[in-house]
């Protein structure tokens, strides 16, 4: 297997498929999580996954990962929009994160259009629902 890269689901994405289908559709976390393990291999990767409500265990998370894995998908949650501390570990890891967002999040509440994460960031995707992951994990494959 090729290089490992490392998604990451922050707060209430693991209640995927049960949390506001309209929005975020009706796909269940695990059913998600073994399409994108499937893809990154189809890709030549190794894919890791992880999730937390907590935003000290992203944290850490980040940390460990940055000497075993060629890159992240993260998407942040709530937190993208006001977690300074999960920015300032992206910064100081130096792999490549790109964020990701099931919705449009310039389309829905004020708050939500402002990401305190997406300029340390390689790149930002949102709005094309579950494929916002794909795209991302194509990204790091290099096949974007």
């Amino acid at each position: 297997m090729g290089k490992k890269i490392l998604i990451m689901h922050g707060p209430n994405l693991n209640l995927l498929g049960e949390r506001e289908p309209g929005i975020y559709g009706d796909t269940n976390f695990e059913t998600l999580n073994a399409h994108l393990i499937e893809l990154a291999a189809d890709l030549g990767m190794e894919a890791e996954i992880f999730q937390s409500n907590h935003e000290g265990a992203l944290i850490d998370k980040l940390h460990a990962c940055r000497k075993e894995c060629a890159g992240v998908v993260l998407n942040a949650g709530a937190y993208t929009h006001y977690s300074y501390a999960i920015a300032d570990a992206i910064k100081a890891i130096r792999i490549p994160v790109i964020e990701v967002h099931i919705s449009n999040i310039f389309a829905r509440d004020a708050f939500r259009s402002h990401s305190v994460i997406a300029p340390v960031c390689r790149g930002s995707i949102s709005g094309f629902g579950l494929l916002s992951y794909d795209l991302a994990v194509r990204a790091l494959s290099g096949e974007a």
